[in-house]
Formats: C-alpha cells, sequence, structure tokens
C-alpha cells in the first residue's frame, strides 16, 4: 500500500470536522468559524461560507431526511456527560453516543437508551470517536471505538464486544470507515494517518502531518483519503493498494483485504484462503511450498498431500524474523530473497547459505525448476544481462547479455530457448546454446512458453493476446491483461487484480503446420486444444498426406468409425505386400466425396473396375459406362440392374419394371409392380414368361390373388400345372363351384376342398351342409366337435331348442360314423341312444323354460302337464346341464291345479319343498303349497293315460317311467303336445326281412267285414272301444289284435312279434315305420285308430298329430324338431 499526494492546503485556523458531498465531488470543512468548500479533484477553494459567530467543531451532509427545516421541534435529551462524538447505524435505527466519562450509549429514534456500554478505563479514558461499519454484507451491525485510554475496541449492536481491545500508543482524535467497511482509517495525537483492517490490525501509514490530526474521512466509493490538522493543513491522498501475488503453473496465490492470502487452483477454480491477520508484504509459491512475508516473519506452508488438486495447507516453518526484499522466492527447501542487486538464499530455518550479488539492479527473478535444494534461478537485470543461477552454487552463470533492460523471462520446456520482454516492449527470442536471436516481436509487456510444447509461446501487448509457433507468423486475438502462465490451450491471464484461466484454441498454430505438410508437429499441436472441426481437418489432411498413425490418432479423437475402418484396411493391405499409393490415395478420395479424382487414380493404377463399382454405386451411371469393358453383357446386365436399382430407390417405380425386365430381373419388376397393384402389368409379365420358370409366375399368382385378381391367378397356375395351388385359390376365394369340378376331375384333391368347404359352412351355421361336406371329406370327427360345442353353447346360453336341434345332429353324425367305422360301431351307437334322449328331452325342456322365464304362455295347459310329466319320468338318472327339476316341478304343479289332477299337483309342491327354490318363485309355491291342502287328493280321470297295448290306466305319476305299469310297452308321445300316442311297436319274427316285411304289408288283402265287431263304452272319464266278445275268435278276424290281447307274466317286457300272416292282413296305412339306415333296424308301429291320422318325419321319426304337424309347418316351413325343409323329399 502506497499513498500518493494529491492536493494539499492550508488556512489559519485548526480543521475540527470534514465531510464529503455524497457524490465525492466536493469537500466542506470546519474551520474556526467558517465553513470551507473544496473541489476534491484538485483542492480548488470554490467558496467560503460565514454566518457562525463561535467555532465549528462537526459538519455533515444530509443523506435520508431524517431532519428537516420543515419541523417545527426538535426533541431533546439530557445525558449523564458531556458527548464527545456520535453515529448512526445503517439503517437509521439506532444512534449510539460517545461520551467524556467512557460510556457509550446507543439509543433509538425516540431517544430512548438500549444499550449502554461501560469501558473499563472509565472517565480516565473519554470516548473520543465512533463510528459504524457502512458495509451490507456484515451479519451484525459492528461499531469501531477510540478512546483516550489509548485503545481501538468493537462492539456489536447488541454491546456484546467483538475481540480484543487493541492498543494504539496514541489519542485517537477520528475514526473513519471506507465506503465497504474493509479499512479504518484513525488519526491523532501521532499526527499521522493510520490503516487499520476492519478487525483492527495495523497495516501501514497514509501520510505523516506536523501537528495532530483532527479529523481524516474517505471519499465515497474511492481510494481518496482527505486529513485535517490542528495546524489547518488539509492533505488529500490516493491511497494505492499494489498486486501482491505469487504463480506456479495452474496455482495461483494472491493477497485479499491486505491480511488474507487466498490460492486459486486456475483449472479447477477451487479456492482456498489463508488468514494471517496481520499485513501480508509478499507471496511466493513453487510446487507444494508456499511461503508468505508478514512485518516480521516469514511463514513456509506446505500441503498436505502430493494430489495435484490438493487445496489444503498447513504450516511447515516459521522465520521469526523482519527482512526488507523487493522480491520473494521460494524452492523445495529454501527461500530467496532479493534486495537491489543482492540475492540471497535462506534455508527455512531463516540461516543464510547464500549470497549473490548482480552487476545492476534484478529486473525479474523465477524458479525454472530441478531437484530439491538444487533448483535453478532465472534472473533479469536492469542492465540487460540474464543469469542462471542454482541455489546450490555460488556462481552464476550468464545465458547473455542483451542492451536494454529486462522486464520479463521466460524458458521453454526444454530449456533451449529464452524469451526476454525489455523495456521497449520488444519480445526477443534466442536460442540458449548459440546465442542466437530467434525473432522478435513488437508490443510485448510479458511473455510465457508453453509448458507442454517446445516451440509454442504466447505474448501479451496493447490489448491483444499473441500466440507464436516456431517461425510462423504470430497469431493475434483480443485481450486485457498480462500473460503469465501458458499450460496446453491454457492462458493465465492477470488482469488488473484477478487472474483467470483463458481457453484458447490452438487452430491458428496447427494450420500453419498443416500448410507445411508437417502432420506430427500439428497432431502435437491439436492435443493442447482445438475444436472437433480442427481435429476433423488434421485427420482429412493426414490421410490424404498418407500420414495413416496421424490420421488414425485424429479420427479417433473425433470418433468417425468409417474412416478408421478405412485406414485399418489400407494398412492391412500394406501388410499383404500391396505399395500402390495411387491406390491408397483414390479409395480417400472416394470416401471424401472426391469422385472423379479418385476415377482417375483408380484409371491410372490399373484398376478401372474399382471406378465401375464405384460409380454404380453411387448411381452415376453416365460416369459408369465410361468405364464398361469391351461390351461384356454381364457387366452391362449388372449396370442395368443397378440403375434399375436406383430408379426403385428414388420412387421411379414404371421405369425400374423397365429396366429389371430389359435385364432379366423378372422377379424385381414382379415384386414392384405387385406391390404398386400394376394388374395390367403383371399379366404383360405373366404372358411374357416361359412355363419354365416357375418362380417368377407363382410369384405372378400370389400378387394376383392379394390384389383379388383371382382368375388370373388361376390362369396363371394352369399355366404351370400348380393344380394342388389352384385349389388352395379356389377355397381360399370360396369358389366352390369351380372347386368341385376340379375335384370330379382329380379325386386326390377332394380332401383338400370338402373340409375348408365344411368348415365355411359350419362359420355359416349351415350345419346340415356342413355335415354332409365333412362326411365326404371323411372328417366325421371334426363335425361331431363343431356340434359339440355348438350344443354346450346353446345350453349354457338358454337357447334348449336350438340345443335340442344339434344334440338331434350329433346323434345323426355318430350313426354316421357307426356305419362307416365298424371299430366304433359299439361306442358310437350308444351315443346315439344317448343324444336321441337329450334332443328329446331338451326339445320338450324348451316350453317349460319358455313357461318360467316369459311372462305369457305359448302352449295350452294340456301341454304343458304332458311335458312336464314326460320330463319327470324320463329324469330318473342324472339331470342334464341346463335343465331345472325346479322349473318342471313347478309347471307340473301349476298345470296338475289348473287341470284338476291336486294329488298330482300336491306331489309336485312336496317335492319342491326339498330343493333349493329361486327367490322369485318362492312366494308363489309357499302359496301354491297352502292352496292345493284345500282340494280333494285324487286326480281328474280325464288326464289319466291310457296303454294302447293292454288298455290298462296308468296312474299320472309313474315310478316305472314312460311304459306301462301293466305290460311294460314304452309310451309313443307326439313330438309337439306330448300326448300317448295310439301306436302300438312290434318286431318283425326270425327270417323275415324289411323289404319283404314291406312288402307283405303292401299286398293289405282283403278281409271280411262283420257288423257289430266294435262295442263303444262309455263312462264319465274313460272311453273304451272294444270287441264284441259275443263275436267269434279275435284272432281270426285281426291276428295282431290277438297278439296283444295276449297274457304276460312276469315284471319284463315282452314285445309284439309278428309273422308273415299278421303282416299280410295289416293295411299300409295303420303301419308308420322307422327307417333307421344301418346298423339300426327298422322300427315297425300299429296304428290301433286308424281313423285319427298320425304324421311321421321321414327325417327324425319323430311322430306328430298330423294337424298338429302341419299347423307347425306352416309356421316354420320345416320340421319342428330336425328343421328338415318342407320341399326336401328326405330319405
Amino acid at each position: 500500500m502506497r499513498a500518493v499526494l494529491t492536493w494539499r492546503d492550508k488556512v489559519e485556523q485548526c480543521i475540527y470536522d470534514l465531510a464529503f458531498k455524497p457524490d465525492g465531488t466536493q469537500l466542506i470543512l470546519a474551520a474556526g468559524n467558517r465553513l470551507l468548500v473544496y473541489d476534491t479533484s484538485d483542492g480548488t477553494l470554490l467558496q467560503p461560507l460565514k454566518g457562525h459567530k463561535d467555532t465549528v467543531y462537526c459538519v455533515a451532509y444530509a443523506k435520508d431526511g431524517l431532519w428537516s427545516h420543515e419541523q417545527k421541534s426538535v426533541s431533546k435529551h439530557k445525558a449523564s456527560s458531556k458527548i464527545t462524538c456520535c453515529s448512526w447505524t445503517n439503517d437509521g435505527q439506532y444512534l449510539a453516543l460517545g461520551m467524556f466519562n467512557g460510556i457509550i450509549s446507543i439509543r433509538n429514534k425516540n431517544g430512548e437508551e438500549k444499550v449502554k456500554i461501560e469501558r473499563p478505563g472509565g472517565s480516565l479514558s473519554p470516548i473520543w470517536s465512533i463510528s459504524w461499519n457502512p458495509s451490507r454484507e456484515e451479519h451484525n451491525d459492528i461499531m469501531a471505538v477510540a478512546d483516550w485510554g489509548q485503545k481501538l475496541s468493537f462492539y456489536q449492536l447488541s454491546g456484546k464486544q467483538v475481540g480484543k481491545d487493541r492498543s494504539l500508543n496514541f489519542d485517537p482524535c477520528c475514526i473513519s470507515y471506507f465506503s465497504k467497511g474493509e479499512y479504518i482509517l484513525l488519526g491523532g495525537s501521532d499526527k499521522q494517518v493510520s490503516l487499520f483492517t476492519k478487525d483492527g490490525v495495523r497495516l501501514g501509514t497514509v501520510g505523516e502531518q506536523n501537528s495532530w490530526v483532527w479529523t481524516c474521512k474517505v471519499k465515497p466509493e474511492s481510494n481518496y483519503v482527505v486529513v485535517g490538522c490542528q495546524d489547518g493543513t488539509i492533505s488529500f491522498y490516493q491511497l494505492i493498494f499494489s498486486t501482491v501475488h505469487g504463480l506456479y503453473k495452474n496455482r495461483y496465490a494472491y493477497r485479499d483485504s491486505m491480511t488474507d492470502v487466498i490460492v486459486q487452483h486456475l483449472i479447477t477454480e477451487q479456492k482456498v484462503r489463508i488468514k494471517c491477520k496481520e499485513l501480508v508484504k509478499k507471496i511466493a509459491i513453487y510446487k507444494n511450498r508456499l511461503a508468505i512475508q508478514l512485518p516480521e516473519k516469514i511463514l513456509i506452508y506446505e500441503l498436505y498431500s502430493d494430489d495435484s488438486s490438493d487445496m489444503h495447507y498447513r504450516v511447515k516453518e516459521k522465520i521469526v524474523k523482519k527482512f526488507e526484499c523487493n522480491l520473494l522466492v521460494v524452492c523445495a527447501n529454501h527461500i530467496i530473497l532479493c534486495q537491489e542487486k543482492r540475492l540471497q538464499c535462506l534455508s527455512f530455518n531463516g540461516v543464510k547459505e547464500r549470497e549473490w550479488q548482480m552487476e545492476s539492479l534484478i529486473r525479474y527473478i523465477k524458479v525454472i525448476g530441478g531437484p530439491p535444494g538444487r533448483e535453478g534461478l532465472l534472473v533479469g537485470l536492469k542492465n540487460g544481462q540474464i543469469l542462471k543461477i542454482f541455489v546450490d552454487n555460488l556462481f552464476a552463470i550468464v545465458l547473455l547479455k542483451q542492451a536494454t533492460a529486462v522486464r520479463c523471462l521466460d524458458m521453454s520446456a526444454s530449456r533451449n530457448k529464452l524469451a526476454v520482454v525489455d523495456e521497449n516492449d520488444t519480445c526477443l527470442v534466442y536460442d540458449i546454446h548459440s546465442k542466437e536471436l530467434l525473432f522478435q516481436e513488437p508490443n510485448a509487456n510479458s511473455v510465457a512458453w508453453n509448458t507442454q510444447c517446445e516451440d509454442m509461446l504466447c505474448f501479451s501487448g496493447g490489448g491483444y493476446l499473441n500466440i507464436k509457433a516456431s517461425t510462423f507468423p504470430v497469431h493475434q486475438q483480443k485481450l486485457q491483461g498480462f500473460v503469465v502462465g501458458y499450460n496446453g490451450s491454457k492462458i493465465f491471464c492477470l488482469h488488473v487484480f484477478s487472474m483467470s484461466a483463458v481457453e484458447v484454441p490452438q487452430s491458428a498454430p496447427m494450420y500453419q503446420y498443416l500448410d507445411r505438410k508437417m502432420f506430427k508437429e500439428a497432431y502435437q499441436i491439436a492435443c493442447l486444444g482445438v475444436t472437433d472441426a480442427d481435429w476433423r481437418e488434421l485427420a482429412m489432411e493426414a490421410l490424404e498426406g498418407l500420414e495413416f498413425e496421424t490420421a488414425k490418432k485424429a479420427f479417433t479423437r473425433v470418433q468417425d468409425l468409417r474412416y478408421l475402418e478405412l485406414i485399418t484396411s489400407i494398412e492391412e493391405r500394406k501388410k499383404r505386400g500391396e505399395t500402390n499409393n495411387d491406390l491408397f490415395l483414390a479409395d480417400v478420395f472416394s470416401y471424401q466425396g472426391k469422385f472423379h479424382e479418385a476415377a482417375k487414380l483408380y484409371k491410372r493404377s490399373g484398376h478401372e473396375n474399382l471406378a465401375l463399382d464405384m460409380y454404380t454405386d453411387l448411381c452415376m451411371f453416365e460416369y459408369a459406362k465410361d468405364f464398361l469393358g469391351s461390351g461384356d453383357p454381364k457387366e452391362t446386365k449388372m449396370l442395368i440392374t443397378k440403375q434399375a436399382d436406383w430408379a426403385r430407390n428414388i420412387n421411379e417405380p414404371k421405369a425400374a419394371v423397365e429396366m429389371y425386365i430389359s435385364a432379366g430381373e423378372h422377379v424385381k419388376a414382379i415384386e414392384i409392380s405387385g406391390n404398386h397393384g400394376w394388374v395390367d402389368m403383371l399379366i404383360d409379365i405373366a404372358r411374357r414368361l416361359d412355363k419354365a420358370e416357375r418362380e417368377p409366375l407363382l410369384l405372378c399368382a400370389d400378387y394376383f390373388k392379394k390384389l383379388d385378381n383371382s382368375g388370373y391367378a388361376a390362369e396363371t397356375y394352369l399355366k404351370i400345372g400348380d393344380l394342388k395351388s389352384l385349389v388352395q385359390l379356389h377355397v381360399e376365394t370360396q369358389r366352390w363351384d369351380e372347386a368341385f369340378a376340379l375335384a370330379e376331375k382329380h379325386p386326390e384333391f377332394k380332401v383338400d376342398i370338402y373340409v375348408p368347404y365344411a368348415q365355411w359352412l359350419a362359420e355359416n351355421d349351415r350345419f346340415e351342409e356342413a355335415q354332409k361336406a365333412f362326411h365326404k371329406a371323411g372328417r366325421q370327427g371334426e363335425a361331431v366337435r363343431v356340434l359339440e360345442q355348438l350344443t354346450h353353447n346353446a345350453v349354457v346360453e338358454s337357447r334348449f331348442n336350438d340345443a335340442a336341434y344339434y344334440y338331434w345332429m350329433l346323434s345323426m353324425q355318430c350313426l354316421d360314423i357307426a356305419q362307416a367305422d365298424p371299430a366304433q360301431k359299439d361306442a358310437m351307437l350308444g351315443k346315439f341312444h344317448h343324444f336321441q334322449h337329450l334332443a328329446e328331452l331338451y326339445h320338450g325342456y324348451h316350453a317349460i323354460h319358455r313357461y318360467t322365464e316369459e311372462p305369457f304362455s305359448f302352449h295350452l295347459p294340456e301341454t304343458l302337464f304332458n311335458i312336464s310329466r314326460f320330463l319327470l319320468h324320463s329324469l330318473t338318472k342324472d339331470t342334464p346341464l341346463g335343465i331345472s327339476k325346479v322349473n318342471t316341478l313347478f309347471t307340473l304343479a301349476k298345470q296338475s291345479k289348473a287341470l284338476g289332477a291336486y294329488k298330482l299337483a300336491r306331489h309336485a309342491y312336496d317335492k319342491l319343498q326339498g330343493l333349493q327354490i329361486p327367490a322369485r318363485f318362492q312366494k308363489s309355491i309357499e302359496l301354491g303349497s297352502l292352496t292345493i291342502r284345500s282340494k280333494p287328493f285324487h286326480d281328474n280321470e280325464e288326464l289319466v293315460p291310457l296303454c294302447y297295448r293292454c288298455s290298462t290306466n296308468n296312474p299320472l305319476l309313474n315310478n316305472l317311467g314312460n311304459v306301462c305299469i301293466n305290460c311294460r310297452q314304452p309310451f309313443v308321445f307326439s313330438a309337439s303336445s306330448y300326448e300317448v300316442l295310439h301306436l302300438v311297436e312290434f318286431h318283425l319274427d326270425e327270417g323275415i326281412t324289411d323289404e319283404e316285411a314291406v312288402s307283405l304289408i303292401d299286398l293289405e288283402a282283403p278281409r271280411p267285414k262283420r257288423e257289430n265287431k266294435w262295442q263303444e263304452i262309455t263312462s264319465n272319464n274313460s272311453q273304451t272301444l272294444r270287441l264284441d266278445e259275443t263275436m267269434d275268435s279275435m284272432g281270426d278276424d285281426d291276428p295282431f289284435t290277438a297278439k296283444l290281447s295276449f297274457e304276460q307274466g312276469g315284471s319284463e317286457f315282452v314285445p309284439v312279434v309278428v309273422s308273415r300272416s299278421v303282416l299280410r292282413s295289416m293295411s299300409r296305412r295303420e303301419v308308420l315305420i322307422k327307417r333307421w339306415p344301418p346298423p339300426l333296424q327298422w322300427q315297425y308301429f300299429r296304428s290301433l285308430l286308424p281313423d285319427a291320422s298320425i304324421t311321421m318325419c321321414p327325417s327324425c321319426f319323430q311322430m306328430f298329430h298330423s294337424e298338429d304337424y302341419e299347423l307347425l309347418v306352416l309356421q316354420h316351413t320345416c320340421c319342428p324338431y330336425c328343421r328338415r325343409p318342407i320341399d326336401d323329399p328326405g330319405p
């Protein structure tokens, strides 16, 4: 720190106080009873202000308008002692008063005392000056106090003292803070102004005076200080804070706040602060050492570890001794002090080991490295002499002598070159060994060699940074400050008080090397730091120069695998013995897009075929034609094919097709035409092709199929004779007639046609046709599986009518399988009877389900009554899926009650009590169970079924099921009303065939008439028709009736067996025959009431009253049971 006197003036009276205008342009001081106004720039007295009759002790500028002339009254408060000084806090909320009795009183704006501070000296230590720190960065308000006990103290607003009292050794008269609170000015009886840190550490003297200093102030926002003395002297000083710093490679140490040292890592931007609590005078840094000179000692620090990024320092040694020096240098085990012409080498213990006396003033000194304890120093003198000194050697080595004084020095990394900046701002570069001046550059104020590159240096000056590589021209760019270091691509620059690392691309020197084809040197420069574009340019240049090693490194840096593969392939070819550089260079040019140059080189090296391949790959067919051989058809075809490929890729498909056809590439032409849907072009190609060209013709057919042109596809298949594909085509397009015609001519394709046909029919609910198709294809098993699934679905969905139909279909399918496959005969016949039974059950239950689920009934009560009885008698064992006993019994109970069968109704209600009843039936069943008790316990006799074989009245509830309790003859039911039909089944005598039986029945032999043959007996509940017993033997007139009346013994059923004579006696209209296909036997039924017509469906052989059947056929246009259409003649 230096204080430079700017101007001085003197008045006759003592200057008690002074104040700056807030903008710093004017200075007002109190001299006697006058106020003097000065211009701070040059000390001109602007005007004297008069008006006071007595001495003025204090002056101040208004800043915040706390009091104005508009206020009529001023509040006054008494103090316990004479007030000598005062100071407001920064926010204007509190006022500190310094008193003559050594007490400090802190009050608020209302004058109320909040804090009272009593100094140790009491009235012997009057408080003569106080001031609050104006810094906004402090967390607490800090007040500096100077008393005539010759102490400087600091307090917080709460009254708590900060730190200890600091002894001054003089009586302080004034204290003042710098604008930002970083320094304190203090003046008094020692006739000088001293500069202190904000913590009270004395830094130095601002200016010595001839009398006591009564007042001192700092110009706002500046380093200018004004001092007012008792003898009337006014002195205006400028404080100059010099930069105290040190640099070694990427570590920079500098002074901060005069008492701290900050070490900055210029690469990682890490910083560490070392608090010395004393004025830092000099700093030196070298490797892991840091030396700090304080007023009375030198501290030596070292790093905790050898880590290059470690920033933790610890004290290694202390040299407690006062030294005067201009420059300070630290080495591994020594410190070097420079004082004008003398250099001293001291150990860390403070012992002087060597001393060198120079011929002239030392202007520059720098450690250039070396073993610990034997480091070398580079020294520049004012007389132009440059020396190298080793700390363990008394003799200095003169490197060279120049005419001008040295300002800055640096030595290259290999210590072969020396750069000097002289006092004329010229940068001179010498060869150390030959002392030859290599070159010189003007406008330089500092210079630094690149530590990673021998031939590169930089120097600064005139606002520019200059980079010079080898002997190439200088590259310039704007930069403010001084260059102090150059490491790789980073330049360390000191600008004002801050050090920064500037990233400088090394592009310019790299290109300078490239221009001279110095690829290895250019690569070394690039390694220091260039852009990716520069790396790529280096790689390309090295590749064109066939410097493959450098090119490989550069392409690796930019991660260009394509060029790396090229270099690898060239290196492998070289290992195999290839030496034609023209061929290598041609490959390089082709990769770079310089195709014409590459083609010329290919031709020159005798490889026209490579040029041809290159141009065809690039679709540059016009150029490719120039390299075709002597009309080689293979090459011509290849070229046309590639040209077609290119046309295809650039969306010119029609042109591509024409080219492919001309090149004989029919498959590719077909693919393009097919993908674009060009049927006409496909037809043309297909008809043009020979039938032996099977693959392209098949492809044509496939595209015809995709484009829905099955006719052309069929034509194509016929052309190549592919009948199987033709069959598949007909099946896929569902052109069944053509498929069947083909099957007639070629029976081997029968399965391939009828199986998918049957599947198609089944999917379209044409099951009967599907069944026939499966039969034709011999796939009965598949038909059965499809129908079983459909049946299950119908039951689950409560479509019981459909379920009955599907079960009937299944039974007939099983019958067909039994007929076709004798091995499965027994199993299939068992399934046939089972499915027939299920079909009858579901057919009947359909009416019950509709009655219980739908609001209105479509059947007569008698029909529902008969159906429910039929189901109950049939469900003696397991109940099939979907059929509900509850619904059946509920229906039976309701209809029995309605028709007068009270006994049966009561039985049904009792049965229901033991079943789980749905909630919707619960109330109705409970009510019915109660009301049926009021009815008589018998059934209406009109409802009792009659056995037409033995004329026995059967009970409504039959434990044996649907057979007569007397003769065990099974009842034959109508498939619509479920009444017992007047039919009796009979069997043929042994030896009589079905054909013979039919022929005998058809004879219809005449029978003599007899009167009074039948006798009718009518009672209340029944009507009986029987033969008159007074007549002759019945057997003579009707042999079949005689068979019926035959007495039976035991509980076993004995069927009616008829002979040829009985068959002759029968009329054709009295006999119904179920003509089952093999292996089943035909069934014969005799109607005992021929006048009551019965109709049998010729398909399912179900019996109906003729009137009922005709009505149902009119409603459904088919059989209600097997759904045979009415126009189908049947079997």
